[in-house]
């Protein structure tokens, strides 16, 4: 039989079995919830070899550039960091037994809005092996099933890493069911999760333009999209020099190939003359390429020219656009043409420009004197993330437990009757 033609029972099995899962998850406690976590952690550390060694072997097999390959690779510090993620969901308050209001009607009614699951979620995305450990982890701390789709440059790892998961949900005594992996990497089964309407209640994508996209475009399940990270840095003229090289550096080269890293620097006219050359000479010395406005360039002539489109790159890699604006306003009007509402910051001593560019700008997450990279679930507080949502239904920024959850009413009554 052809792999295409069993792909939709496949995925039927899948999310059968995880529906059931989600059932018998709404029975548990949040004690036994977070013991799972903490037994998946433990689980993730036992299996650190086996993990590594099958993430040694994607390496091996990938034949992608630099970027690509650090977003790829784990080493036993992320190892570790998935583990220690796991353990930090666990010491979190319970998502479902938050008070989301309560009021008595003029009847004696009393109506209770209280936190739910959202069922069944589909999460596909691509190079990043913690993401599905991440996403496992945020689904049993909220009460939902994940079945976890990833590309096929990390199945060797993701798969090692779903049999630490998996291992640690025995242990617990919670269905395995609850975390589930494709079994395939055919493309077939992205478009079997994206037509699953009644199966999958919540499709998650995380990865390159291209995929989000698609799935935008193709799904029939709601989708909690993650929109490419257009990231930037506005350095105003009342920045703290040294603290605008430090926080730039940081949002920028840290990690080039995160969605929240920094991809495009604007700096206000009023101290680009004096702090440019600096900016630009820290970045240089780590390593890092440009593409500026000519404004940018009449400072730092060295500085090649930006083309047409450089502006809405996510470059993803030792790459940064540059422009000169014109105070808070050039620099929110350049990023609404240009930025993604994903994660944009500046760097001022100014309170009252700050205030006015944190209130102005429409983007999920803002910053004021802080690198771009601090937008991540675990820097949060969350635990993990299972994405960085950038639609404005049902999240926004990162999101992690309190965030893939719904609600619903509950009513008590004491015999009234609708007149």
């Amino acid at each position: 039989m052809h792999i295409e033609s069993d792909v939709p029972r496949q995925l039927q099995r899948s999310a059968t079995s995880a529906r059931l899962a989600v059932r018998a998850l709404a029975q548990t406690s949040a004690a036994q919830r977070d013991a799972a976590l903490r037994a998946m952690a433990a689980a993730v550390r036992t299996e650190a070899p086996q993990i590594l060694a099958a993430n040694a072997a994607d390496l091996a097999a990938s034949t992608a550039g630099p970027a690509f390959r650090d977003r790829l690779a784990l080493d036993p510090p992320r190892v570790e960091a998935i583990a220690a993620g796991l353990e930090t969901l666990a010491a979190l308050p319970d998502p479902l037994t938050r008070d989301l209001g309560h009021w008595t009607r003029p009847n004696g009614l009393r109506i209770a809005r209280i936190p739910a699951p959202i069922g069944v979620i589909g999460m596909i995305y691509e190079s990043r092996p913690n993401v599905g450990a991440d996403a496992a982890g945020i689904c049993i701390k909220s009460g939902n099933a994940v079945i976890l789709r990833g590309g096929s440059d990390s199945a060797r790892s993701a798969a090692a890493l779903h049999v630490a998961l998996a291992q640690g949900l025995r242990a617990a005594g919670l269905p395995e069911q609850a975390v589930q992996i494709a079994g395939v990497t055919d493309r077939a089964y992205v478009a079997a999760m994206l037509g699953a309407v009644g199966l999958i209640d919540l499709i998650i994508p995380r990865g390159g333009k291209s995929l989000v996209e698609r799935v935008q475009r193709d799904a029939r399940v709601p989708v909690l999209a993650h929109a490419e990270g257009l990231c930037h840095t506005f350095v105003h003229a009342a920045a703290d020099p040294a603290m605008a090289r430090a926080v730039v550096a940081n949002a920028k080269m840290r990690r080039t190939g995160i969605c929240a890293a920094t991809e495009t620097l604007l700096v206000d006219r009023a101290a680009a003359r004096d702090l440019l050359p600096l900016l630009v000479a820290d970045l240089r010395a780590l390593g890092c390429d440009f593409r500026a406005d000519p404004d940018a360039r009449a400072i730092v002539p060295s500085l090649r020219a930006a083309e047409a489109g450089d502006f809405d790159t996510e470059w993803l890699d030792a790459t940064l656009s540059v422009a000169v604006v014109d105070g808070v306003d050039g620099a929110l009007d350049h990023i609404a043409r240009h930025g993604s509402q994903h994660t944009d910051a500046i760097v001022t001593e100014d309170r009252a420009a700050a205030q006015d560019f944190l209130r102005r700008i429409d983007s999920a997450v803002a910053l004021w004197n802080a690198s771009t990279q601090f937008c991540d679930g675990g820097e949060f507080g969350f635990g993990a993330e299972i994405g960085i949502a950038t639609g404005r239904l049902q999240a926004r920024g990162p999101v992690g437990p309190e965030q893939l959850t719904t609600y619903r009413y509950v009513l008590e009554g004491s015999g009234q009757v609708r007149p």
